[in-house]
Parts: structure tokens; sequence; C-alpha cells
């Protein structure tokens, strides 16, 4: 537990030299330190299991690890072990490693409802590549994507669409349109008004809701009828859902899909997974036109298939599926029953699946507010805890949950005084906290 007056003096400075030689001192946006209270944004030394410790030398509790990358721990064993018998062998060559061979018939035997599967290192790069092939397979230009859905790629099909559009060209941006979670009749209305314009539509299988009953096999019905691709994005919903992902657990097979993150347990490797008939068009074995399907120097680097085939053996032996679920079902429960015991179970919310957990902070008026989230966080970070979300991790203890409940507990008898006063600034400690996606700095 850190002092009341918690202070990062050398995480402060850590951050000034990121700022210096990185545009937004990180290199992922969600990993700014805008996205924390001032001067409290950690810059991290080292990991293990379920812990961090920063350069001050504080531990964390950690959630939502490398952003739901690392749904085993830091420095697995069975992971790094895998990983350094790879590197002493190489780790890229001229022509395909035995290892891409081994390592694609790992992912289709855990995967089973994909026929064919072609590995990346980033997760844009996959749903880039699912778009391009079902624009090509269908000769249709338009991609219609799930609007309640944060994001897909760092790509102008989708970053278009948000407000950091700047660089983006108007006539691509008039290609995506959109669709809303959940909603059968308004996806059946958007793909009658644009009639074989569409090329796919592209969606996370769930998020902080389940599906509605026979709404996943409602839209492949729908895309089947109206001669479109239907592509899962995967990649949080990977492994968290189920070993075969959302679609093994909900029994609904996309005509494409994408997994990343949870794959490699923090090392960079990527799928896109899908039908033979339409894989197979970026292959050599077929004789309409090539579609550029995935091409990357580092896609098949061994040591990242490798760890991704350590992370299946692993999830598909010890049942850590099942365990995440446990843990956050733990930590959910308590959660809800601290923000109730201090009265402000309206207005810090706890959503989402038991694997894939996010909170919200409401303001006295049950308006989302980034005051009060920073205020929160604050207190969170002051405990011991790093939490941008409440993702769990395998390597999580009872204990850990435990006392990040009792932190929470505490962060919520201070969140209900800035209630009583309807005024959080005296406990924001500076700016507020910022949403990623934004016009302006």
């Amino acid at each position: 537990m850190h002092s009341e007056d918690f202070q990062l003096p050398r995480s402060r400075a850590a951050n000034e030299r990121l700022h210096a030689l990185i545009p937004g001192g990180a290199h992922t946006y969600a990993k700014g330190d805008d996205q924390y209270p001032e001067d409290l944004a950690p810059v991290i030394s080292h990991g293990r299991g379920a812990h961090v410790w920063d350069v001050d030398g504080n531990r964390y509790i950690e959630y939502g690890s490398g952003l739901r990358s690392v749904s085993l721990g830091h420095a697995h064993p069975r992971v790094t072990e895998a990983v350094r018998r790879e590197i002493d062998r190489g780790s890229n060559f001229v022509r395909p490693s035995i290892v891409e061979a081994e390592a694609a018939e790992r992912f289709l035997a855990t995967v089973p409802t994909a026929e064919m599967v072609k590995f990346a290192k980033n997760g844009s790069d996959a749903t880039t590549a699912a778009v391009r092939l079902a624009r090509a397979a269908t000769g249709r230009q338009r991609v219609a994507l799930c609007a309640d859905h944060p994001f897909f790629s760092t790509d102008d099909w989708f970053i278009g669409t948000t407000p950091m559009s700047a660089g983006i060209p108007a006539a691509t941006n008039e290609l995506t349109v959109a669709f809303p979670y959940g909603d059968l009749a308004a996806t059946e209305d958007l793909l009658t008004r644009y009639q074989d314009e569409i090329a796919c539509l592209i969606l996370e299988p769930a998020t902080h809701t389940e599906p509605p009953p026979g709404y996943l096999a409602g839209l492949r019905e729908l895309a089947d009828r109206h001669g479109c691709v239907l592509i899962f994005d995967e990649m949080i919903t990977g492994f968290r859902w189920s070993e075969a992902g959302a679609q093994g657990l909900y029994g609904v097979v996309p005509d494409l899909s994408t997994f990343g993150k949870a794959l490699g347990n923090g090392f960079a490797v990527s799928a896109l997974a899908g039908r033979r008939e339409l894989m197979e068009r970026g292959g050599l074995r077929h004789s309409g036109d090539r579609v550029f399907l995935l091409s990357t120097t580092h896609g098949a680097e061994t040591h990242s298939l490798a760890a991704a085939m350590a992370v299946q053996g692993v999830y598909t032996e010890e049942g850590v599926t099942a365990r995440l679920h446990a843990l956050g079902e733990r930590l959910a429960a308590g959660v809800r029953d601290a923000t109730a015991g201090m009265g402000v179970g309206e207005h810090v919310v706890v959503r989402g699946r038991a694997s894939n957990l996010v909170f919200a902070t409401l303001d006295e008026n049950g308006q989302p507010s980034q005051e009060y989230r920073t205020l929160f966080l604050r207190r969170l970070l002051a405990g011991g805890v790093l939490a941008p979300s409440f993702v769990v991790s395998s390597a999580l203890s009872e204990a850990d949950i435990d006392h990040t409940v009792d932190v929470v507990a505490q962060a919520c008898a201070v969140y209900r005084k800035a209630l009583d006063a309807a005024d959080p600034s005296a406990w924001v400690g500076g700016r507020p906290v910022k949403p990623v996606f934004r016009r302006l700095v």
C-alpha cells in the first residue's frame, strides 16, 4: 500500500524522456500518460505473473495486461521456454520454417471452425487483410462495421470513422458504413439500402454484453442472403471466451475471423483464419485474380509462433479460460459488494463477461465522467492496483483479487465524498484523464 501523497518522480522523468523521443510518449495510444492521472503514469521496469514494478520501485497488481494480450501473466515459464528454444535455432529465414506448418496445424486444431490460417504481427494487418479479401471475393467496395465496437484497425478504412481522422481522404471514409450491435432489422435495412455494394460485415461477436438470442445466427443468414462476407474480429474474444473463440462458444461460423492479443501472451503474433475457398484466393492454388492477402517480413518469426503454440497448449491443458472466468467472477462480486457498501453502486459499475471486465465511472447524474475516472484511478494506483480495466490474467491469485477489492472500497469512500460535494475536483489532482479517440490534444 502506498502513501496518501503517492508520487512517481522517476516515472515522471521517464515520461518526459518518452515524449521527447516518441510522438505521444508511447507506441500505443491506449498506453499514453493522458490515460492516467496527472503525474501518476507509472513507467514499467518489469513484470512477473500478475504483478509489475515501475521505475520508482513500486509494485502493482496489474489488470488489462498488455492491452489484454498477456492473459497467462508476464514471463510465463512455459511460454518463455518455448521462445528461448526457438531463438537459439534462428528466428527468420529466406524460406518457410517447419514451425510455420506446426503452428498452423495447432491453431486449426484449436479453432476447428477455420480451414486455413495466415499469421502476422498485429491485429490491424489481419483485419485489413480480411476486408481486402472480402472486397476481392465480392467485387464490392463498401465495408459495414459495427458502430458499437471501439477499434478494428489502424488502417484508413476504420480510422476514418473516428474523431482522429486527420490525413484520411473523404473518399475513403465514404466507403465505410456502420450498423448497431444486436439489431438485425437495422443491419438488414443497411444491406438493402446499399444493395449489392457491401463486401462484408465486420464486428466483435461479443463484448460487454452477451449476443441477443439468435443474433449471430441471424447475421450469418443476412450475410448469406445479401452475398457479403461475415468477419468476426476475435482479437479479444479469442481464448477469453473459449479456446476456439466466440465462434466456438456460440456455434456460429464466420467466413473469416481474426485473432491476436492472448494468442501470443505478449509476443507479437496475430492470425487471419477462415474458409479455404476464400483464404486460397491469397495463395497459389486457384485460378482467379491473386489477392495480396498478407505478406510480412516478420509474420512467421519462429519464436512468436512457438509462443502461440505454447499458449494454446497451456489453455487447453490447464483450463485457463475457466480460470479467467472464475477469477473475474470473484472480482466482479467483490467490487459490486464494495461499491454498494460505500453507497456508490450506481456510480462505479462493473460490466462485461467475467473474463473481460471493464468499469464505468458515473457522476451524480449517472453520466460517464472522466473526472470521476481520474479520482478512482488515482486511489487505485495509491493502493498498488494498476487497472485501466478489470480484465484479469490467470496469474492473479485470490489474495490479489481480495486486495484489489479492499483498495476499490477505499477508493469508493473518496468517490462518495466527491459525490456528496457534487464536485470531484478536490480529489482529481490535476487535469482529468482523456479518451483515446479525440480530435484535439
